[in-house]
């Protein structure tokens, strides 16, 4: 009598992955079940070597452990960035120093120019989300402040948006540098962001929050 060996279930057609996935993850039953039903369907005059059950057993239990230290990883990933969010959390509501661009609403902005040692002149230059530049305004070099009213040199107003500005320092030789100005802005929210916690701030703008240079509470009139 010929005797037909039928597929181990365990070897067999796989499960689609995800319910694979599920099952190993969440049901160690689930795999004793499949392993008995694979020595039930065995060839009797070809048995499974205990040494096969045994590797099964050790690489189940390998994946389980694994993903349990995954779980692990990315709840204490969490609770980190939690954490982290809590430390910046009184922020929310006061004024950030920061180099990153700035929203106009037709407000005058004020500004922090940084002017470079040995500049015999200086100027502002404001350029728009893509980088095209749409302004420039000579500053005194003395300046520790200057507010930028947003209007073109006929009077018009520039457009509401976000900017963004830079100092330019000059001597006789031509440009010493360009250096980002810094400029207060509200922070409205704290968030987690890839590469740690992020400031929103007013207008939209999100910066690192360890792009910030100094903090302080909104000025009252």
């Amino acid at each position: 009598m010929e005797i037909t060996q039928t597929p181990p279930a365990f070897a067999g057609t796989p499960l689609p992955e995800a319910e694979t996935a599920s099952a190993i993850t969440s049901d160690f039953d689930t795999f004793l079940r499949m392993l008995t039903v694979q020595m039930q369907n065995q060839d009797p005059l070809n048995p499974i070597e205990s040494s096969d059950y045994a590797v099964q057993l050790a690489t189940f239990s390998g994946v389980e452990q694994q993903v349990q230290t995954n779980d692990l990883l990315r709840n204490l990933a969490s609770q980190m960035g939690a954490s982290g969010l809590t430390d910046f959390a009184s922020w929310v509501g006061k004024e950030v120093r920061a180099p990153s661009g700035i929203a106009f609403d037709g407000t005058p902005v004020p500004l922090t120019p940084t002017i470079a040692s040995g500049a015999t002149t200086a100027e502002i230059i404001v350029r728009d989300t893509s980088g095209n530049e749409v302004q420039r305004q000579p500053i005194d070099i003395n300046a520790q402040s200057v507010d930028w009213a947003g209007v073109t040199a006929d009077g018009y107003p520039l457009p509401a948006g976000t900017y963004q500005f830079a100092t330019v320092s000059y001597n006789a030789d031509g440009i010493l540098s360009e250096d980002p100005i810094s400029s207060y802005a509200e922070v409205t929210e704290v968030r987690t962001g890839p590469n740690g916690a992020e400031l929103v701030l007013q207008g939209g703008v999100v910066i690192p929050a360890a792009a910030a240079t100094a903090l302080r509470p909104i000025p009252t009139d």
